[in-house]
């Protein structure tokens, strides 16, 4: 009988979502049985991924940003009860999802609540320490805390010095958590292809900062001379293809198409997300990164690879067509992947 393994990513964007989409399909390689469990847009991008497989809703963190980044930790801050109560929730549905779908190992994707110890239970995260300003200590050291509860901790990124994740995905030799480095993960591949357009906007993350750089973009690249692809990243029941004079417009789109746009355009406008990046570097891509106002772990990216002059960045308020020239003098990103060990990865179940 084949094992029921969990796959619990968290919906804040839909990075963790699509980067669980290589483990659930060595999952199905390996001849597990793959149950998603997630909310909201990340567990309706899975649903689509994977129709055939069983999916589970799972209590909502519901997230609220707002529009000044500045003031992100205070408006997280005040929502730490929400945040509490939620993962409250995660481990009493845990208990009952476990019985009720005889679920024999867990893999969540940043879902702290969603762990036990009567069943191997494995988180995935490229965030060992958590950028947090002049907090940063505490907020690492708590991580670390709850990282214990877990039998294993996979980091999407190669332990060596040639990586992407810096200083969020390594620390000292001397901590006693179980790590285990995967390699970068990324469900897209490079191909050959010839290239349909000079830019690609490529949206994501949560509202209502997504939004702002959506009206931001459309309103600078109005004068852009070249053909440019604009993925909202709005997960929505059908897909929507709209064509302007400017523009070529989708609300979002599935593995295959989005494979298929990167890999014939020219230059990629995103933010500097984690899961972003995974992908760009997959894909040996020239990128323009405008991190997500007020998020430590984004700025600190986008700063780190313009450091190493593999790509540009500038924040949300400073973005027009002069910035976009400096792609010209950067390098790109590129990086080779490999599948881990299947066998020794999934051994624990």
């Amino acid at each position: 009988m084949k094992k029921k393994i969990l796959v619990a990513p968290l919906n804040w964007g839909i990075g963790h979502a699509t980067r669980c989409i290589p483990i659930i399909n060595w999952l199905l390689d390996c001849n597990f049985t793959p149950i998603i469990a997630s909310d909201g847009d990340a567990l309706l991008l899975l649903q689509k991924e994977f129709p055939n497989l069983e999916s589970i809703t799972l209590p909502a963190f519901n997230i609220q940003y707002q529009k000044k980044g500045k003031n992100l930790d205070l408006k997280l801050f005040t929502q730490l009860p929400h945040i509490l109560k939620t993962l409250k929730a995660e481990r009493q549905i845990i208990k009952r999802i476990i019985n009720h779908h005889k679920i024999d190992g867990i893999i969540s994707d940043c879902r702290f609540g969603i762990y036990s110890k009567s069943v191997p239970s494995v988180i995935i995260t490229h965030q060992l320490n958590v950028l947090s300003g002049s907090t940063t200590y505490f907020s690492s050291k708590l991580n670390q805390l709850q990282l214990k509860k877990f039998k294993e901790i996979w980091v999407p990124d190669f332990k060596n010095e040639a990586n992407l994740s810096g200083r969020l995905g390594h620390i000292s030799k001397k901590t006693k958590l179980n790590i285990k480095y995967l390699g970068p993960l990324s469900r897209l591949n490079k191909t050959e292809a010839k290239t349909e357009y000079d830019l690609m906007v490529l949206l994501s993350g949560p509202e209502p900062q997504r939004s702002l750089l959506e009206n931001k973009l459309i309103k600078e690249l109005h004068y852009y001379k070249g053909s440019v692809l604009f993925v909202k990243g709005k997960i929505e029941t059908e897909q929507t293809k709209n064509i302007t004079k400017k523009f070529t417009v989708y609300n979002f789109m599935t593995s295959e198409a989005l494979e298929k746009a990167i890999n014939s355009s020219n230059i990629v406008i995103c933010r500097s997300g984690y899961t972003t990046v995974m992908d760009l570097a997959k894909l040996g891509k020239h990128a323009f990164f405008i991190p997500t106002p007020g998020q430590f772990e984004q700025e600190y990216l986008a700063k780190r690879f313009n450091t190493l002059k593999l790509t540009p960045t500038c924040s949300q308020k400073d973005f027009n067509l002069n910035e976009l020239k400096k792609v010209e003098t950067f390098n790109g990103l590129n990086m080779e992947y490999s599948t881990p060990n299947l066998d020794v990865l999934f051994s624990l179940f």
